[in-house]
């Protein structure tokens, strides 16, 4: 019936025999790549939606016409009772099946409490520029690598351990908060506590605001160290007034945060830091199984001479031992030799211990996950399916939330957030608009912001709304170009306002499911900007009017590679030297819109008036 109905055109004579010898014992689903959601939710029986929910119960993140690779199948058909099997074409045209048991979800022996052990916390440091991060972390590891470095900047990055009290504690070593956030875009966040690097003569800036909006979406523990207390200008009960006023009351204050004044350069207080780093991992007990299904994640990798392609991984679960035959993302391998952060050779690595591994056959990205197999062979076959899959089509970007398609996407019993990247022109508009924005009420949604901030949308901003599943709201500014290619990439929605109560309107009508905004907006024409002018009263772009015609009382946005990089009212519209209020198709004109002014030629200037129109669901 479900099982039978999709197969027939691809296998009539086996697939419904074989579905209906022995439905008791096993019930056996076949399928080519690519495997679409929406084709495989009917051979289970199921709606897509249902299939979608038991993605993201394992933290895949799908939409109905996306395809899943054979792995992550065969862990969902496990969950109800199917075995998944993968068909593939023979260069003669026949087809086999290549049984995809190997990665079926471990047995529950991994849940078991007596089995579980006491792993090292992993941490990473983060926070503003030249605060100290890298000298503080050296003094933590007691060497000095950072006296070495260009610039003060960090250039290795990697991840390891140091023992305090006996007590292991693993550390990842990143540039900064853009790789942190990176890794958990691609679903692998590791961290089990931030280290906020404040130093104590600056306070919070910009970037230490940041990281505590990343260190809080990835859902960890903050751990704060107000760094160069040595120093005359040093002010730590200011520093801790500035994070009690972003919600990290400091500890001694009668809050939960805990504040650790420090000097990297005199090695001041770094040993109470570790303490309470001991301390803070203790509260957490943090467990894994060492003896499950081995499970790690790659920090970074590198093509090195003699070693070919090698990767820095950090165990999970399991225990990774030379020999070991794995998948790592589309690449396989064998273990055939592993280091430790000194070089020194290892025979196997446990649960939060960092390896560098040797032995894949290709270069795995940050963030692929790295799982043991039974066989090379296993191995070998995981991986040819994985590439034949992303031949088969081109792997989309993860689905990302929208305004127009966020409340369509949830269902009657459950809540879901709504979380919000906020960028304004200036400190009081976002003030404003936080406040505007926190007095919608809904029964099914609650808004989150992720990060609130002042200033152009940045390639930063749209790898934390990535990471976050969130959507960019931006009131009065613009988007950088390094972003506007990074939110395309990512899939990453940007909407730009230049009126408040447009903003809270469509945010509140995402929230009730009234959005619609093609019955909001009226596109009345587009004009191509041919030449850019630099003219006394500013910057205007000499465009050409491609359709319908420009109104001078109009609204308009850039469109730039058909994202909108400004949206804004018009401030001049002139044909030669005369202001005029409209301009029809076939005719040139000098364009202003608001204060904008990086033009490029080749933008298209869409203008579009607003239309309300009050649509129930």
């Amino acid at each position: 019936m479900a099982e039978a109905a999709p197969e027939a055109t691809a296998e009539p004579t086996e697939a419904a025999p074989e579905a209906a010898a022995e439905p008791s014992e096993e019930k056996i689903i076949h399928l080519k790549p690519p495997i679409i959601v929406k084709d495989l939710a009917p051979l289970m029986g199921l709606k897509p939606f249902q299939l979608i929910r038991d993605l993201i119960g394992l933290n895949i993140f799908a939409s109905i016409n996306q395809t899943i690779e054979p792995e992550v199948a065969t862990k969902v058909c496990a969950l109800h009772g199917y075995t998944f099997e993968v068909e593939r074409r023979e260069k003669g045209g026949g087809v086999h099946k290549v049984e995809q048991k190997v990665e079926a979800p471990p047995a529950p022996v991994e849940i078991k409490e007596d089995e579980l052990k006491l792993r090292a916390p992993i941490i990473t440091f983060m926070g503003h520029v030249d605060h100290g991060k890298t000298s503080l972390m050296d003094a933590v590891r007691k060497t000095r690598v950072a006296a070495g470095e260009a610039g003060g900047i960090t250039q290795h990055i990697g991840a390891y351990r140091v023992e305090w009290n006996g007590r292991p504690i693993t550390f990842l070593d990143t540039p900064g908060h853009a790789a942190f956030t990176a890794m958990r875009a691609r679903g692998a966040n590791l961290t089990d506590i931030v280290v906020l690097v404040v130093a104590a003569d600056d306070g919070l800036m910009p970037q230490t605001l940041e990281a505590i909006s990343h260190a809080r979406a990835a859902k960890v523990k903050i751990v704060v160290a107000i760094n160069k207390i040595d120093l005359p200008s040093a002010n730590v009960d200011k520093v801790k007034g500035q994070l009690q006023a972003q919600g990290l009351a400091p500890d001694d204050w009668g809050g939960e945060t805990v504040c650790c004044p420090v000097s990297a350069t005199k090695g001041t207080g770094v040993d109470h830091l570790l303490e309470m780093l001991g301390l803070e991992s203790e509260l957490l007990e943090l467990k894994s199984n060492p003896s499950a299904n081995m499970r790690g994640t790659v920090v970074e990798s590198q093509i090195e001479a003699g070693r070919g392609p090698t990767a820095t991984i950090i165990v999970r679960m399991g225990t990774l031992r030379v020999g070991d035959p794995f998948i790592c993302g589309q690449h396989w391998g064998k273990v055939k030799a592993m280091f430790d952060e000194r070089n020194k050779p290892m025979q196997e690595a446990g649960p939060s211990v960092p390896a560098k591994v040797l032995g894949f056959t290709g270069l795995p990205a940050a963030g692929d996950e790295l799982v043991v197999m039974e066989s090379e062979r296993d191995a070998r076959t995981l991986s040819e399916e994985r590439v034949e899959a992303q031949r088969s089509q081109k792997l989309a970007p993860p689905p990302r939330p929208s305004l127009e398609s966020f409340y369509a996407q949830l269902n009657a019993d459950e809540k879901k957030f709504l979380r919000v990247v906020l960028k304004t022109d200036v400190q009081g508009s976002m003030e404003a608009l936080v406040g505007a924005l926190k007095e919608i009420k809904s029964k099914k949604v609650e808004l989150e912001f992720v990060h609130n901030g002042v200033g152009p949308v940045t390639e930063n901003d749209v790898l934390l709304a990535s990471a976050s599943n969130a959507v960019i709201l931006g009131f009065g500014v613009k988007v950088e170009n390094v972003a506007l290619n990074t939110a395309k990439r990512e899939g990453v929605q940007v909407k730009l306002f230049s009126i408040i109560y447009e903003l809270i309107d469509q945010v509140r009508d995402a929230m009730t499911g009234l959005l619609d905004p093609e019955t909001r907006e009226n596109v009345i024409g587009h004009a191509e900007v041919r030449q850019v002018f630099d003219l006394t009263k500013g910057i205007v772009a000499g465009s050409y009017v491609t359709d319908g015609r420009v109104l001078r009382s109009a609204r308009a946005r850039v469109l730039r590679r058909r994202q909108s990089v400004y949206d804004g009212g018009v401030a001049t519209l002139r044909r030669f030297t005369e202001d005029v209020k409209e301009v029809r198709a076939g005719f040139e004109c000098g364009i202003k819109l608001g204060d904008y002014e990086e033009y490029e030629a080749g933008d298209i200037i869409e203008f579009y008036t607003l239309e309300k129109f009050a649509q129930t669901h």
